[in-house]
């Protein structure tokens, strides 16, 4: 596998629709004020968080279980910002769809602004032929609030390109997260 260059990403997100909507950029700056940078980058594409989140909570005493997921578990919340209580957890979306070709699985790592911050981004792997819309788990490791902001960079996606085509891939398997949308909490 290699990691792909900017060049790469780019003809990939206008050719093929890998990244709708594209940047071809880094954006730092938006209305003259500074914001957490997106777009295209030398080896990466960082991505948006959109302005949906869910935000979880204990209200009503829920246990977070992954094969029985309670949506009683979390509160929605719609802005310009989120803010994720102490020690606490969000799920988001991305801004960004994404098409991976079969050839080509990413890794997804959060931004140094945040993790410098104590707040951590993880998204797991965008498998061959996978496509929908990211959804992004945010943890707030501090014990004070933090802050996320909708509409700006929170992870770099990195590709991975084979030299080989995988046998079998996401579409293929019929994958349960495949062309999702929205926020998309645990299924079995």
């Amino acid at each position: 596998m290699s990691l792909q260059s900017d060049q790469w990403i780019r003809k990939m997100a206008i050719e093929k629709g890998m990244i709708e909507p594209f940047v071809d950029m880094q954006v730092r700056e938006v209305d003259h004020q500074k914001i957490v940078s997106y777009g295209l980058s030398s080896y990466g594409y960082d991505l948006r968080v959109s302005p949906f989140f869910k935000v979880f909570t204990n209200v009503y005493n829920s246990i977070v279980d992954p094969k029985n997921f309670q949506e009683d578990s979390f509160v929605g919340i719609e802005g310009k910002t989120c803010t994720i209580p102490p020690n606490s957890f969000a799920l988001a979306v991305s801004v960004e769809y994404f098409r991976i070709p079969r050839n080509v699985l990413t890794l997804c790592i959060g931004k140094s602004t945040y993790a410098r911050c104590g707040i951590l981004v993880n998204v797991t792997p965008f498998e061959p032929e996978w496509e929908g819309y990211v959804t992004i788990e945010i943890s707030n490791t501090t014990p004070l609030p933090a802050k996320i902001y909708a509409d700006e960079g929170v992870a770099q996606v990195l590709f991975l390109e084979a030299k080989e085509v995988c046998e079998v891939s996401y579409a293929d398997r019929k994958g349960k997260y495949m062309k999702q949308e929205g926020i998309t909490v645990p299924t079995l």
